[in-house]
């Protein structure tokens, strides 16, 4: 039986999921605390074992920790806080036992008990820091800046004992697994290196053959595709399009190569580098022992620059507690004079004429009137299933 990476930060993985559930009548008496999308987001990546080895929503005093030092209070190198905001202050006593409700699901159900240990207030300058040590920015022409200073004024802390994952289970059957899920499958598959791949698209040529290559160069014994079911902003492809646009893709193009297909219950962010090195803590819990790191990883629009997510892998080297390894890799395209998809910083005597490229919104209009796109772009399997998507969302 193959050994598999170590989770980050402890020997085994430290989920906070409780899978015997909640008893309904201790919730009944116990205060309630409807959490928002990205509180829930957050429960479900604790229960789920991806953000191992923490145990519950960060206080003001560890998320300023981690926002200036990436790391926690206990030393431990962590990159984006984990917390739990809300807009109306909770008559909470340090001590008490709170049920935290989905707000997504009807009838509110509890996803999680939560041990208060603080409920303390952030001033909009606290937020406009927090920002800025996150994402970057404070331009709320970034989504998840946007979305941020919209969570609230109060911030909610404590340990949390998870007793659902919330509605991604019954949404996406075959492609949500909890990390230790995951790491079951690997170990059962008998692979030991394993490439990770993070999408939040649907897979085109070039994310098609980044995968190949890496898989290739590092001799992997298999590749986990590995999407976001979570929101995303507006004009995003949903999480079900793209799981059958990867599923088409991998089922007619990737006979060469073992494939596991899955995904996980988060929101985007958009926080680029910042994020990066929380999807590398998310991939080793995992059990994989390498992430594809791309152009522009985690990024929307101009707010990071080109290879800012692979940088911070360099400046934070020093990370002893982070084993996964970063395979990076340059923005990728059709050669016309090779016959192939290739990463542009490994091949000479090319002009941009010789690549077949296309702008997002250029492909986002080809699609959306109905025209496949050229097949040296997007496969012309996952074109017909982007296009059926656009004409029944006109």
């Amino acid at each position: 039986m193959s050994k598999l990476i170590k989770p980050y930060g402890s020997d085994e993985l430290l989920s906070p999921f409780n899978e015997i559930g909640v008893n309904l009548a201790d919730v009944e008496q116990m205060p309630k605390f409807l959490l928002n999308d990205s509180a829930i987001a957050n429960v479900v990546m604790l229960g789920s074992g991806y953000f191992n080895p923490l145990q519950g929503f960060m206080n003001k005093t560890e998320a300023l920790s981690v926002c200036d030092e990436l790391r926690t209070l206990n030393g431990l190198f962590w990159p984006i806080p984990v917390l739990n905001i809300t807009r109306e202050m909770p008559d909470f006593k340090i001590g008490e036992k709170v049920a935290l409700l989905d707000s997504s699901q009807y009838h509110n159900p509890c996803i999680a008990i939560m041990n208060i240990s603080d409920v303390e207030f952030l001033s909009d300058q606290d937020l406009n820091y927090f920002c800025m040590r996150i994402f970057g920015t404070n331009d709320c022409n970034h989504p998840g800046v946007n979305k941020f200073k919209k969570l609230g004024n109060y911030l909610v802390s404590g340990s949390i004992e998870v007793s659902q994952l919330s509605t991604f289970p019954m949404d996406h059957p075959d492609t949500f697994r909890t990390a230790s899920q995951l790491r079951e499958i690997i170990t059962d598959l008998g692979w030991r290196k394993i490439v990770a791949f993070q999408t939040r698209n649907p897979m085109h040529r070039a994310h098609e053959e980044v995968c190949r290559i890496a898989c290739e160069r590092i001799n992997a014994d298999g590749l986990i595709i590995h999407m976001l079911l979570g929101k995303l902003k507006e004009g995003d492809i949903p999480a079900k399009t793209r799981d059958e646009c990867i599923r088409t893709m991998v089922a007619s193009y990737f006979h060469d190569l073992p494939v596991l297909i899955s995904g996980y219950g988060f929101d985007m962010l958009y926080a680029g580098p910042r994020e990066a090195l929380l999807h590398a803590i998310v991939r080793q819990n995992l059990g994989a022992t390498h992430l594809i790191i791309g152009r522009d990883h985690a990024g929307i629009g101009n707010f990071y620059g080109e290879f800012e997510a692979q940088e911070i892998f360099d400046e934070w080297h020093d990370v002893s507690e982070l084993q996964i390894q970063i395979f990076k890799a340059d923005h990728a395209a059709y050669s016309k004079k090779l016959e192939k998809v290739v990463m542009l910083n490994e091949v000479d005597n090319h002009q941009a004429v010789d690549f077949v490229t296309l702008s997002g919104t250029k492909l986002r209009e080809l699609l959306a009137n109905g025209q496949l796109p050229p097949a040296e772009v997007v496969r012309p399997e996952v074109a017909e299933i982007l296009i059926d998507f656009y004409k029944l969302n006109k």
